[in-house]
């Protein structure tokens, strides 16, 4: 490393006018004598060569990571970063780690003497006059001593403190042996110490190989690592990017050339898939002895992150109790894998499996290959995904909230025009544009009709649908946001955890119990600090509401659109295909799991089409026989628990056996519908009927429903007049 030490007596020069000047500014500035006699003594211990000697230094606390146990006890993940373990050499810190360093946070720093007035000066000011903390005056030297000797105390007296030794620091060491020192300990965030450890950590390298962009990145983690964190805060991580890059280019450590060309690298996490151009990669924190579950592993940590910070989860050694039951999961991947059997990426099948009482999530897969793919698709992946007609039962529950009885009959034509709408792109139209004459909302759902259910939606309402899919637990869904009534079929992205988590509402008489990977969470000493064994939750859908979408969902799969997702006992769920078949679902429970499964592709940009011998893939067909496989396996041995027998409706209006045909709600978009294709073969249902009969409700049907057998050349296929979508 080339020394750039200035000489004694220059800096001894430097020091003796830097006290003048202080004793001047302090003068001038002051408002009593006393003050002004504070400053001067104050100068003269930190400029002045007076002896003195340096505490003893403070030894880093490396803590202890935390564990992870499956329901079982055996362990499955351990959250530890490197820490301080990952020592340099001086010669390993490349310069420009060095400059970024000192054009972020200490431009002076080779001609001060440990402390620059100046900035404290110009720091202090900036602070007054924002009546808030927006400039620090600390140099490196300081930063160092307060990392080293002093600790992160507030205090003026800490201050003074800091100020002194970091003066008598720079009389003993070389300005390049503070700045290797500083750079080879600093915190950069997630138990990382030192830009060796913080190298490995975010980007998978060694220190040496950092370009430009990496180092303005970690050098702008420095004044506040969990806020500019680039996996938790990825956004204020990239402006602190830009704002280093630029501090470099305005200090001449770059040219204009350099700068053009490492502003567009943008912070990308590899999580989120591949980037849109240029990118500064961040990869996900590596989860030590997670080599059976990894995709489970990475969504308790997340967990573990958002509830109790990175300090704790990396250094609290924390006892996680997860709620992964082994036996389930290995069964999950089995039968996940069975299903892409012959098939390569991008090809991507996931599958979560919820507890309804209590939220647990006993099995998670998120991608066929942890090794291959970060990116966790149980958890929605970057985006989510469209569930296609998947989101019916939450339109359907909307409505019997309004007061709109199961047997409410809706015309089911095979193309319907949005009221009040102009120009093309105005229709909603069921797969084949076949009529269906009248059906039942029940019937409607078992066939998974587009027509009726666009209907419904409209005279419901898309916010009011909107906001109950989020209560529910659809996190991904805002109710503040304009949904048009495509909404219905399946528009909104989600992901399959909140799918699995959200139909266990229906399962358990509309209590809510959120979704959690953990059990129990000790701190080291064995105090509880999470408990979430015991049944809970919140009452978020009335009871007879809840139980009612049940008793419709289970024709789904007794003879509609789900018939192969039968398992011999009482389940309830629906089909869904995205656009253009770029995504299948199944989505069903019994009273004791909630599971969804997701296919689709990673870039969800193809469709699914010959597939495992199947010509076009949809919710009906790879999905719901995955599902089959899986619930029936899960349950084996497993007592045959029936579903609650639905009470009277709130609300029924007398005569909720007619459609409302109301116009489009406030709020929904007008213009073209993007509506998703959405056909769940086998889409024909026979005419002997193997649907269940409706049970009695307060409702009564006045309206003469369709001749033709429910699904009769049906399905969940949805396009408007320019998309007309697929034949299942």
């Amino acid at each position: 490393m080339v020394t750039r030490r200035r000489s004694w007596g220059y800096r001894t020069w430097r020091a003796v006018r830097m006290l003048v000047k202080t004793v001047v500014v302090v003068a001038v500035v002051g408002v009593l004598a006393p003050v002004a006699v504070a400053g001067v003594a104050f100068a003269t211990l930190v400029l002045l060569p007076l002896p003195g000697n340096l505490p003893p230094e403070r030894p880093v606390d490396a803590g202890q990571p935390s564990h992870v146990y499956d329901a079982a006890g055996n362990l499955i993940g351990t959250f530890r970063q490197f820490e301080s373990a990952l020592p340099v050499r001086a010669e390993d810190i490349p310069p420009v780690v060095e400059d970024a360093l000192i054009a972020s946070e200490d431009r002076n720093f080779y001609g001060h003497n440990g402390v620059d007035f100046e900035a404290m000066i110009r720091a202090a000011w900036a602070n007054w006059q924002n009546d808030s903390v927006v400039q620090g005056g600390s140099t490196i030297t300081q930063q160092y001593v307060k990392n080293t000797y002093t600790g992160g105390e507030r205090s003026l007296s800490r201050k003074i403190r800091e100020a002194i030794l970091a003066a008598r620091l720079e009389r003993q060491l070389s300005k390049d042996e503070i700045l290797f020192r500083y750079l080879n300990t600093v915190y950069l965030g997630e138990g990382a110490y030192g830009v060796g450890a913080a190298a490995q950590t975010y980007f998978r390298k060694p220190v040496q190989l950092l370009t430009l962009s990496e180092a303005a990145l970690l050098v702008g983690i420095v004044p506040a690592p969990s806020r500019y964190s680039p996996r938790d805060n990825p956004a204020e991580a990239e402006a602190r990017r830009v704002a280093v890059l630029r501090a470099m280019y305005e200090t001449g450590k770059i040219t204009r050339p350099q700068l053009d060309a490492a502003i567009p690298e943008q912070v990308w996490l590899m999580s989120n898939g591949n980037p849109p151009g240029p990118a500064t990669f961040v990869w996900p924190a590596e989860v030590n002895g997670a080599a059976q579950y990894p995709y489970f592993v990475d969504y308790v940590r997340r967990y573990a992150l958002a509830r109790y910070g990175p300090d704790l989860v990396y250094r609290g050694g924390l006892r996680i109790e997860a709620s992964i039951d082994p036996n389930l999961q290995q069964l999950a991947e089995a039968e996940v894998a069975r299903s892409l059997e012959g098939t390569s990426s991008p090809l991507e099948m996931s599958l979560v499996s919820v507890d309804p009482r209590t939220g647990a999530v006993r099995a998670l897969v998120g991608g066929r290959d942890w090794a291959a793919s970060q990116v966790n698709l149980a958890l929605g992946g970057s985006t989510g995904f469209q569930p296609g007609s998947s989101f019916k039962p939450f339109v359907l529950a909307a409505a019997f909230e309004a007061g709109i009885g199961p047997e409410t009959v809706y015309s089911a034509p095979g193309t319907w025009r949005v009221p009040g709408c102009q120009g093309t792109g105005c229709t909603i139209d069921n797969y084949d544009r076949a009529g269906r004459g009248s059906l039942t909302l029940r019937r409607a759902m078992w066939s998974s009709i587009n027509t009726v259910y666009a209907q419904l939606i409209n005279d419901v309402g898309t916010q009011q649908t909107a906001a109950l899919a989020n209560r529910l637990g659809l996190t991904s869904v805002d109710p503040a946001q304009p949904y048009g009534l495509t909404l219905a079929l399946g528009s909104a992205e989600v992901s399959p955890l909140d799918m699995a988590a959200a139909y266990g509402v229906f399962a358990n008489h509309g209590v809510r119990a959120a979704a959690t990977p953990v059990l129990r969470v000790l701190d080291a000493e064995g105090n509880v600090l999470e408990d979430n064994t015991p049944p809970h939750g919140e009452q978020v859908l009335d009871p007879a509401v809840a139980d009612t979408v049940t008793d419709v969902l289970t024709g789904v799969i007794a003879g509609g659109t789900g018939r192969r997702a039968s398992i011999g006992r009482p389940a309830a769920g629906k089909t869904g295909t995205a656009e253009e078949y770029r995504a299948a679902w199944f989505v069903g429970y019994t009273p004791q799991l909630s599971t969804a499964v997701w296919m689709g592709h990673s870039d969800v940009q193809r469709s699914l089409r010959n597939i495992g011998g199947v010509g076009t893939v949809t919710g009906g067909t790879i999905p719901a026989a995955t599902w089959s496989r899986f619930m029936r396996a899960a349950h084996d041995g497993q007592p045959i628990e029936q579903f609650t027998e639905p009470g009277p409706l709130p609300r029924l209006t007398p005569q909720g056996d007619v459609g409302l045909g109301g116009g489009m709600q406030p709020g929904g978009r007008r213009g073209r519908l993007e509506t998703p294709t959405d056909c769940d073969g086998p889409c024909e249902v026979t005419p002997t009927l193997l649907l269940p009969a409706p049970r009695t409700t307060t409702s009564t049907t006045t309206s003469t429903t369709s001749t033709t057998a429910p699904g009769s050349s049906g399905g969940d296929t949805t396009s408007s007049t320019s998309n007309p979508g697929s034949q299942a």
